[in-house]
């Protein structure tokens, strides 16, 4: 069965732990050869984020992305401090990257996959440890890099990509890939909406909560005639 990331298009890696995600995210990035099969047209500049940056390196952040940059070809230090300042990483530039928190060390890692526009950006749950501010940065990321005529191959249990307009959808079930285009079409037959009240004040616990789970959010709005606020997942 062939599977095809086509440019300028989001697809969202999904299925239960143990699946074969990363292993598939690490086949189209370059970092495994297939054992049968084969990868083809995959794009000059790839940028790759695993799900654990690895740290363990005798550099500071500012440091191990200069040496990118230079790997990457690029002249100068422009783009090592837009990626900086975007992602907040200029308090931890002259901090050794085996010094960083989980969060920063996953920021610098996202910074050297952008330093040059990819043609295939991938991305095995790219949210683990980051901030909220950072979180949110993702999804525009990602929008950025298709609007661009890139292609964006990302592991996203939290549903936070799985929601954006026109992204398709992989589920990595018994070694195999099955494609879904559309939400809708990814829903099963059996499928329901699910309106959940929660208090006020545990509505961002219950949203993440949800997401981990494996549920998609379709919203949070306050409830009628009540101080509490509501909810819909969709499995």
């Amino acid at each position: 069965m062939a599977a095809t990331v086509e440019p300028g298009t989001t697809v969202v890696v999904l299925g239960r732990n143990g699946a074969g995600k990363s292993t598939l995210l690490q086949l189209a990035a370059g970092v495994l050869r297939p054992s049968r099969g084969a990868v083809r047209g995959r794009p000059r500049i790839v940028g790759w984020v695993p799900e654990r940056f690895p740290a363990d390196q005798p550099f500071t952040a500012e440091q191990y992305l200069l040496r990118m940059a230079a790997l990457r070809g690029l002249r100068g230090t422009a783009q090592v401090e837009h990626w900086i300042e975007r992602l907040g990483l200029g308090a931890h530039r002259h901090i050794r990257l085996a010094d960083l928190s989980k969060g920063t060390a996953q920021k610098v890692g996202l910074a050297q996959a952008l330093l040059v526009a990819p043609g295939l950006l991938v991305l095995d749950e790219p949210w683990e440890g980051l901030d909220s501010v950072a979180r949110t940065l993702i999804p525009r990321i990602v929008g950025e890099v298709t609007a661009a005529g890139g292609a964006v191959l990302v592991s996203d249990h939290r549903g936070e990509i799985a929601g954006l307009p026109e992204a398709i959808r992989w589920t990595v079930a018994d070694s195999a890939v099955h494609t879904t285009t559309t939400p809708e079409a990814a829903a099963a037959a059996d499928d329901v909406v699910v309106e959940v009240v929660a208090r006020r004040a545990e509505a961002d616990d219950t949203v993440a909560r949800l997401r981990a789970d494996g549920h998609r959010v379709l919203g949070v709005r306050p409830l009628a005639g009540a101080a509490g606020a509501g909810g819909e997942a969709e499995r």
